[in-house]
């Protein structure tokens, strides 16, 4: 979910804040901050040694047999002979996952290879505007990045990232590891172009899923009211309109005030605050959680979750008077229930909150469901004396798939994965790049992913989720292992290749939905402005010719209904937009993931 951060100005100190920035990417940037100095006492006995250190002290429990473990590090040892010395610098953003990274795998790369590796950890948005900063300024600022997935239709359309695919079979044959198994990692598909190249490894995924509070909804007498008030069973809502009852019976019915155990509670958690990470509650596949565009995995064919239209890689349009479904029915239909829940069923405050002061809350205990919750949060929401966790360490949430919204077709992606992947720039140079895609490889090998995977609970490989460990840690975790071993994940995709400037079409969405959550323009007139700017954006790289065979082309525009009426996406208006509730055991939920 990445996003480009607002420009609006300097603020206070910015001149000496932008003289700073200006040295630091001059010093940055500079070939000789490593390339040029490779003095060294490092011996590769030391080098094995250390392996064999990490081996028992860290990288355990691990997929691998120890002799396994020790001959993948001895690889390692021999392929980074010629970068010895070095200085490499790569950057991500800052979660729990990097942050391992980062103070932890860093240095047992620097003391098993003899490369020196600083790994930086800034904001989302930052790695984002440094990454653009290298593109247009052709300078070398870091020697590798993370950065989501999301970014997979701008990537396969430039001519600034080297292909990974290429690179693997080429210039960097002889740094690729041979037991890098690609077909394990569980997000590749993400990371794949229309030409069917790889452009990025994922180095660590998340989804979002539907968030509940099992102790309640299995509590006999809450079971009773909620049945007495609505005719039909509590459960895991398998559609909107059961979200919705379930939303409005905890925060205006339960024990006749909202009250549970005496404390207010609410039904719903979110946040709307004017904020770039308001985009990402959107462009993070809610509206094809509503049912927006075609069904296709890993995003809608011919129409995806943002309402693009893409003929033959080529994005056609977004507005229905173009093909497109960005101001399409179900589309005004997602964002209407966005803010209609929020106003009406989250706490108060909720309405002045971005994405990171939202997260925490409800870890609080007043929340008992959340629509829109990311697995990333899932370790913060395990800690000992929270009180959503039980005096025996297991959570008293649980999580589960998606309610689907009225215009959900079998067949659509039904929510998201974050997936952010190293990504390789052609204007670093070569010895920097293959030095950097060493620990690149070496932080999602074998040996270390699956005690990564336990540190931040961002699975990238198939084997790590299906470990022992995690066999008989399952229930530590709420269904997370559940939903990560379930045939369902294919379901949850990032943003696709339909998209071909993620970083100019993002900024849009959350200047859009901010509007509506304020009152200022209508669900539908978002949905206009936002669906007319980008076909804007699309005309200009359409005009530019960006992305080659798969640039942009627009549409002729026509009468909508002449879309509307015809086969798939965009889908007429609905007469009924609630349709009937449904609900399901949570038990039988995870019968049917396993299915």
């Amino acid at each position: 979910m990445p996003l480009t951060r607002n420009r609006g100005g300097l603020r206070r100190g910015g001149v000496a804040a932008a003289v700073l920035a200006a040295l630091s990417l001059l010093l940055a940037a500079c070939p000789g901050d490593g390339g040029e100095n490779r003095e060294t006492d490092y011996r590769p006995e030391q080098g094995r040694a250390a392996a064999q250190r990490w081996i028992a002290s860290e990288f355990t429990p691990s997929t691998l047999s120890r002799e396994q473990q020790t001959a993948e590090m001895e690889w390692f040892i021999k392929a980074a002979e010629p970068y010895r010395g070095m200085q490499i610098n790569v950057v991500s953003e800052t979660i729990t996952t990097h942050e391992y990274e980062s103070r932890t795998l860093a240095r047992a790369f620097s003391e098993i290879t003899g490369i020196r590796l600083k790994h930086d950890l800034i904001q989302e948005g930052d790695v984002v505007e440094k990454l653009q900063t290298q593109i247009q300024g052709d300078q070398n600022i870091y020697d590798a990045y993370v950065n989501d997935s999301d970014l997979i239709g701008t990537h396969s359309r430039g001519n600034y990232v080297f292909p990974l695919s290429d690179y693997m079979a080429g210039e960097g044959k002889a740094v690729t590891s041979p037991t890098l198994d690609l077909n394990d990692f569980i997000g590749v598909s993400f990371t794949t172009g229309p030409d069917k190249k790889i452009y990025q490894l994922p180095d660590q995924q998340f989804a979002n899923l539907y968030w509940f509070r099992h102790d309640w909804f299995s509590d006999p007498d809450i079971k009773r009211q909620f049945r007495q008030a609505y005719g039909y069973e509590l459960g895991v809502p398998v559609n909107w309109a059961a979200y919705e009852d379930i939303a409005d019976f905890f925060t205006n019915k339960v024990n006749g005030n909202g009250t549970i155990d005496g404390k207010k509670v609410y039904g719903h958690m979110d946040y709307g605050r004017k904020d770039p990470s308001l985009g990402w509650r959107f462009t993070d596949s809610w509206l094809s959680m509503a049912g927006n565009g075609d069904p296709g995995i890993p995003n809608g064919l011919p129409v995806d979750d943002w309402g693009i239209r893409v003929e033959n890689c080529r994005p056609v349009g977004s507005s229905v008077a173009r093909g497109g479904d960005t101001n399409g029915p179900a589309a005004v239909y997602a964002l209407t229930k966005y803010v209609e829940w929020l106003k009406k069923y989250a706490p108060r405050q909720a309405a002045g909150m971005n994405f990171s002061e939202s997260g925490p809350v409800p870890a609080q205990g007043n929340i008992a469901q959340q629509i829109f919750w990311y697995t990333a949060f899932t370790a913060d929401l395990t800690k000992p004396g929270l009180p959503v966790v039980n005096a025996d360490g297991t959570p008293k949430w649980r999580m589960a798939p998606s309610p689907h919204g009225a215009y959900w077709k079998e067949g659509n992606k039904l929510g998201y994965q974050d997936a952010g992947s190293w990504t390789l720039l052609r204007n670093t140079p070569k010895e920097r790049r293959a030095a950097a895609w060493l620990y690149a490889q070496f932080v999602t090998s074998k040996t270390v992913s699956l005690k990564k995977s336990i540190t931040g609970l961002t699975f990238i490989r198939d084997s790590d989720v299906r470990s022992d460990h995690f066999t008989q840690n399952a229930r530590k975790y709420g269904g997370l292992i559940e939903f990560y071993r379930s045939p369902a994940r294919k379901q949850w995709t990032p943003t696709g290749t339909n998209v071909p400037d993620y970083p100019k079409l993002a900024q849009l969405w959350w200047q859009n939905v901010a509007t509506a959550v304020t009152g200022e323009t209508t669900p539908q007139q978002s949905m206009d402005n936002l669906a007319k700017q980008q076909d804007d954006i699309l005309s200009r790289l359409e005009r530019r010719g960006y992305g080659g065979p798969c640039a942009p082309k627009l549409n002729p525009p026509q009468n909508p209904q002449t879309w509307l009426n015809a086969p798939g996406a965009p889908a007429p208006k609905l007469p009924d937009e609630r349709g009937k509730p449904e609900t399901l055991p949570y038990e039988k939920l995870l019968s049917q993931w396993s299915d």
